[in-house]
């Protein structure tokens, strides 16, 4: 495995990140802890969580996922190994102050995920996406508040788009608060102008670290799905709307070509170009085994050539409408 620095910052990570929206959910807790083991055997040592994860399952109130990681580091004694990422916005309790960026909550919302994560810091404290309600001074103030008082190390954000960062930004600098170190975008192959069109160059002029979420566009960029797949879930019904279509076929063959160059999945070259771009962290990957977190590991190490990354680049290339 190998390392990255976290934005501008010396935190060291590992350059493919854990996702664990799907702990309680999609996987249980013994699957949940094989995947967790087989990642750090591995040399992994950076893990995403939220405190909303996963609200939306049946019987799941969220903070599961927060719980989950807690006992297994209390179990396998890794919590001094490990950087744990979390997030807070989305509501956790009842009440007009129960979801939000404002002091309130977010002061609640870390102490409820502390006792969750059974520890006494947060590495990385994530706005999950930002509060048109809520000064972002006073967002920024509240992040300030809970670095000072030694129960998290790092802030970032998720989900912001150019102005909020550079707003945020803006605000740490002029109060001088804590200010954003790294931000979660979509961001992969099939999905590049939401990110590139205008935070990609905030953050590689800010040195914000880039942790992309979805990297393989929910499964399309594995090679996992054909043309003629009958999308029988609402979850391929979603993948077929977004990425069945002219550009996404002629990205994934373009995928396809390069694993054949290199020996190597879809998977991991999806992976390995997004590592190759500019500002970037460590994309998160999900895995509900650890067969499929093998797959993504992969990518770790693995070196594109300038030429494959421009093969990739231009097969995926977007234009806005007024360029055209």
């Amino acid at each position: 495995m190998n390392y990255r620095n976290l934005g501008r910052t010396g935190l060291k990570v590992s350059e493919i990140c854990l996702g664990t929206m799907q702990w309680g959910w999609t996987a249980d807790e013994a699957a949940s802890n094989a995947v967790m083991d087989a990642f750090v055997d591995a040399g992994g040592n950076f893990i995403d969580t939220a405190d909303v994860y996963s609200s939306w399952a049946p019987n799941n109130p969220g903070g599961v996922s927060e719980e989950v990681i807690g006992r297994w580091m209390k179990d396998r004694g890794q919590r001094g190994q490990i950087v744990v990422a979390t997030k807070v916005r989305g509501r956790m309790w009842e009440g007009p102050n129960g979801e939000g960026l404002s002091r309130v909550h977010i002061l609640k919302a870390c102490e409820d995920s502390l006792r969750r994560l059974q520890t006494d810091y947060i590495d990385l404290y994530q706005t999950h996406w930002y509060d048109a309600d809520t000064p972002i001074e006073e967002t920024m103030e509240a992040l300030d508040t809970l670095v000072r008082q030694g129960k998290v190390r790092y802030v970032g954000c998720s989900n912001y788009p150019a102005w909020r960062l550079m707003e945020a930004l803006w605000a740490s600098d002029k109060r001088s608060l804590v200010r954003y170190d790294s931000i979660q975008p979509h961001y992969n192959l099939v999905n590049r102008a939401e990110f590139e069109r205008e935070l990609a160059d905030v953050c590689v002029t800010y040195g914000i670290g880039v942790i992309p979420y979805s990297p393989l566009a929910g499964g399309f960029l594995t090679g996992k799905y054909a043309k003629e797949t009958d999308t029988n879930s609402a979850r391929a019904e979603g993948i077929k709307r977004r990425y069945f279509n002219g550009a996404g076929w002629r990205t994934l063959d373009a995928v396809k070509v390069v694993a054949n160059e290199t020996g190597s999945t879809p998977t991991a070259i999806a992976l390995a170009w997004l590592l190759a771009q500019p500002g970037m962290t460590a994309p998160i990957i999900g895995a509900n085994t650890v067969d499929q977190l093998q797959a993504s590991l992969a990518a770790s190490g693995l070196n594109l050539s300038a030429e494959q990354v421009a093969t990739l680049s231009k097969a995926s290339a977007w234009q806005d409408e007024d360029d055209d």
